[in-house]
């Protein structure tokens, strides 16, 4: 039987930058993208030509920003999706690589932050577990001085990039990716939880403020009913464009009120 073909739409660079434009994606701005490729159709180019497309609508004076989490360099003790037998913890823990932000890919934030983070011209920041990696003139502003105790607080890109007064692009992403409402879970006294990870030194671990994803999306839902998102299609994705400082003003207030248990470890 032949394999069925497409059924699209097709994409390109081009109508990508379009839709984009048409969005509202300005020249010169700061962008912090959430994005999912299968969500935007058949993508000639694959995540390469996404890139190029935001690249092309933010211009020479714009910057792009991806999270590039690398969450499985962690405890064991925690992993679920999927677990590993007990036995194996002290191995994996003596074992495992140190994070390295030339070389450790991302993991779990899709295709476009893992090609973004190879570009040429890339920006790491340095913790970790959350980083963030950006290209453009702004680049090592926003990813320097990330702390590796400060997953996505006050001393983590999040906070650099509220204050510059950067965007959030969720294109094919929803809510519960928005990292934005992350800076607002530290502004919100929560006890701290223990976090393991391999270290220069052996197995090491850090103490921060407990986060969680936990009700993200009813808060994106409330959200962009009570404050003004733009939103739009880019290829067959919803696309969604919001300041990230005035995300994190309704999430702090959202969270004290919806999300009592925000302040737990996970």
């Amino acid at each position: 039987m032949p394999t069925p073909l497409p059924t699209g739409p097709l994409v390109t660079r081009g109508t990508l930058a379009k839709d984009l434009a048409e969005l509202g994606v300005r020249p010169g701005e700061i962008l912090l993208a959430h994005t999912s490729l299968s969500s935007l159709g058949w993508v000639c180019g694959g995540p390469v030509a996404v890139v190029q497309a935001l690249l092309d609508v933010l211009g020479p004076d714009g910057t792009l920003v991806v999270p590039t989490q690398t969450a499985d360099l962690s405890d064991p003790a925690g992993w679920s999706n999927p677990p590993v037998p007990e036995e194996w913890w002290p191995d994996i823990r003596a074992a495992m690589p140190v994070y390295d932000p030339l070389i450790t890919p991302a993991r779990g934030v899709g295709v476009v932050p893992e090609t973004v983070r190879t570009w040429p011209g890339a920006r790491r920041s340095a913790h970790p577990h959350t980083s963030f990696v950006a290209l453009g003139p702004r680049a090592a502003e926003i990813t320097d001085g990330h702390a590796p105790d400060c997953r996505l607080g006050e001393r983590s890109p999040l906070a650099v990039l509220e204050r510059l007064g950067a965007r959030v692009l969720l294109l094919g992403a929803g809510y519960d990716t928005c990292t934005s409402f992350h800076l607002a879970e530290y502004r919100i006294p929560a006890p701290p939880v223990e976090v393991g990870r391999p270290g220069p030194d052996g197995w090491a671990a850090v103490t921060e403020p407990s986060i969680s994803s936990e009700r993200f999306d009813e808060l994106g839902r409330d959200f962009e009913r009570d404050r003004p998102v733009v939103r739009g299609g880019v290829g067959a994705a919803a696309a969604r464009l919001f300041p990230v400082a005035d995300a994190v003003a309704y999430a702090e207030r959202w969270l004290a009120r919806h999300r009592p248990r925000a302040s737990e470890p996970e």
